[in-house]
């Protein structure tokens, strides 16, 4: 009987032990659905990968070490991509070797939405634990990030566009009232910044320098009031009245030379250099050119919002955007998040912008980057400007190659004596198309 009885308490005890180890090894892979499937003791390796240029991926490298430093269970490693980003990422993807995390601009991160890639962040940010929350972050700036209420990619910071003006050129050219300070009054009109290209004109400079990119052309069109875009995702740059007066000022201010379009500049030369040799007064970017122009002692610079001709002070204007993904296939994503959260948190952002960086946060909180040591005078403007810009909007973004073909129309108007109705009928018609057919695959 005593032995019937060892028996039994053996085989419950057998039972018990196994039932014990099903429900951890059921718990640890719910726990590593994106959780850290190293080995126990090991850490868990991550790659990341980012454009760049040498100071900002100093930055990088920086963040990377001081992340290892405070996390020993996992080691990040740094991954710059210098040329032919995407197409190395799209080609990393498709060999199962991508990184577990990268970067992803706004036309970008569409094609990675479509071919079904990237994690969806929306339930990993909503967990209470999560260090970042989609209502950290400016609505405006999500754009092709967001699909059907879903967040694919978070805002790694922004880059409202403003204009920087060269103080020495307007000077030269007998301007007293400087932008912003016209800017401040409300007295920032196309009008006066028109008035002021003429006079640097006469004096054998460049008054603005139009890139060929969304982010200009969109912004002169809704600093009248304009719409690219109606509320369906239908290009109206052609028949919407504001957009159309918008178009006409730029086109005239071409052909009086008092705007100058890039692909037109001398060989080997782009509107920042010749900015900083006093050649032009006027060029529109984001806060990517404080640490270039900084570095020039001699350089007197500033910037104000863009020009408006509606009578408010301040109208919206692009702000580029680049997003930081997750790799759906990523063996690592539990530790990939947090290196991602923490990276695009309030204090990933301050770490990386401070001290002069080269972009605007999009996270709330960190305003205090972008106005220390009040560099330039009016820094101040970069944050109202983001206040009520734009990201490219996902009818633009969400269309593979549909800038590309717009920006193209465009190049041959600048370039060449075209007729501007015809050409923005044109351009109209081929974005249309190309999203009306989108639409029905």
């Amino acid at each position: 009987m005593k032995k019937h009885k060892w028996t039994l308490l053996a085989l419950v005890l057998a039972l018990s032990t196994m039932l014990q180890g099903c429900a951890s090894g059921s718990n640890e892979e719910a726990q590593s659905e994106g959780g850290n499937t190293a080995p126990k003791g090991e850490k868990a390796k991550i790659t990341w990968a980012v454009w760049g240029n040498p100071g900002e991926l100093t930055r990088f490298q920086d963040f990377t070490k001081d992340f290892n430093a405070k996390h020993p269970d996992i080691e990040a490693e740094l991954i710059p991509i210098p040329g032919e980003y995407d197409q190395k990422i799209l080609t990393q993807l498709t060999g199962g070797k991508a990184p577990d995390i990268f970067y992803a601009g706004d036309a970008f991160i569409v094609k990675l939405i479509e071919n079904g890639s990237i994690e969806e962040l929306t339930p990993l940010m909503d967990v209470s634990n999560s260090i970042v929350k989609k209502e950290d972050f400016y609505e405006g700036l999500w754009g092709a990030a967001q699909r059907d209420n879903k967040i694919f990619g978070i805002t790694v910071d922004c880059n409202p566009m403003v204009l920087w003006y060269n103080k020495k050129v307007l000077k030269d050219a007998g301007v007293t009232d400087m932008p912003a300070d016209l800017q401040e009054k409300g007295e920032w009109t196309w009008e006066a910044f028109k008035t002021m290209t003429e006079k640097i004109r006469t004096t054998g400079k460049y008054g603005y320098v139009l890139d060929n990119s969304w982010n200009s052309t969109h912004s002169w069109v809704t600093s009248n009031g304009g719409k690219v875009y109606d509320d369906t995702g239908a290009y109206v740059g052609s028949t919407d009245p504001k957009a159309k007066e918008a178009f006409q000022f730029l086109y005239d201010n071409v052909k009086a030379k008092n705007i100058t379009f890039s692909g037109t500049l001398p060989k080997g030369q782009g509107g920042d250099a010749m900015f900083m040799s006093n050649q032009v007064g006027f060029v529109g970017a984001g806060r990517w050119y404080l640490p270039l122009f900084k570095k020039n002692a001699s350089l007197e610079y500033d910037v104000v919002t863009w020009p408006t001709n509606t009578g408010n002070k301040i109208e919206p204007a692009g702000i580029p955007t680049a997003y930081m993904v997750l790799n759906k296939a990523s063996k690592q994503k539990g530790p990939a998040f947090t290196f991602l959260t923490e990276f695009v948190s309030k204090q990933g952002q301050i770490y990386r912008l401070q001290g002069g960086g080269n972009a605007v946060p999009s996270v709330k909180g960190a305003d205090d980057v972008v106005l220390e040591g009040n560099l330039p005078e009016h820094a101040k403007l970069f944050l109202d400007a983001r206040e009520i810009g734009y990201a490219l909007t996902p009818a633009e973004a969400g269309i593979p190659g549909l800038s590309s073909d717009i920006n193209s129309r465009f190049e041959a108007l600048w370039l060449k004596d075209e007729d501007l109705e015809t050409a923005l009928k044109e351009v109209q018609e081929l974005a249309n198309k190309k999203i009306d057919e989108y639409k029905k695959k």
